[in-house]
């Protein structure tokens, strides 16, 4: 029983120092991206040393990778609710429009991506993450034709609209009505979201 009970205190004492691990680091590429933050910083943030870092993680890639990963875990657009929602396209314009309007606070995964643009590696550890996460979630949610490249242009709209509100502060979108960027931007997404596949062979079938 007190074996038992010693392998259970080390265990959480082991998830703990885990979760430490990757709160610092999370917040490390939040402030300073990928070529920026160093092992000794995240390792000091969690109150451990660096070497502790590499045993839990491997190396700052592996680490960067989880951070991302976990950013990604926590999507605040592509839910199962709003993909689900009876209408999508609004559902996804008004999340897309609120996340990145002057009172929201910017992503943790925007802004380590945006700090780590320089980074090749971290740019290819992002691409990863992306396909494996919000790519495949939404490509999932898409029927018809052409839906890897229908994924990737909702993909793109939500980060160039995050980049242009939040990261350049574009003003005809900061100063914007949130009401008229959201009926703006819903028959975009319809027209993306929607399987056009039928209405076409259709079209071609009164052609003939």
């Amino acid at each position: 029983m007190a074996a038992e009970r010693e392998t259970t205190a080390r265990r959480r004492n082991a998830e703990a120092t885990r979760a430490a691990i990757l709160k610092s680091a999370r917040a490390a590429f939040v402030k300073s991206g990928y070529d920026g933050a160093g092992v000794r910083e995240i390792a000091a943030g969690a109150g451990v040393t660096a070497m502790m870092v590499n045993r839990y993680f491997g190396s700052k890639e592996k680490l960067f990778a989880e951070v991302v990963a976990q950013t990604m875990a926590e999507p605040t657009i592509l839910t199962r609710e709003n993909l689900s929602a009876p209408d999508v396209a609004r559902t996804l314009a008004r999340g897309m429009v609120e996340v990145t309007g002057r009172a929201a606070a910017t992503l943790d995964g925007f802004q380590i991506m945006q700090k780590s643009g320089a980074s090749a590696r971290a740019a290819e550890i992002g691409r990863a993450q992306i396909e494996k996460q919000h790519f495949r979630t939404l490509a999932d949610a898409l029927t018809g034709e052409h839906v890897a490249e229908r994924a990737g242009l909702i993909l793109s709209i939500a980060a160039g609209l995050q980049q242009m509100r939040q990261g350049v502060g574009l003003r005809s979108l900061t100063r914007a009505d949130p009401e008229v960027l959201v009926a703006l931007l819903t028959p975009v997404l319809q027209a993306l979201l929607e399987d056009n596949s039928e209405r076409k062979q259709g079209g071609r079938r009164r052609g003939m």
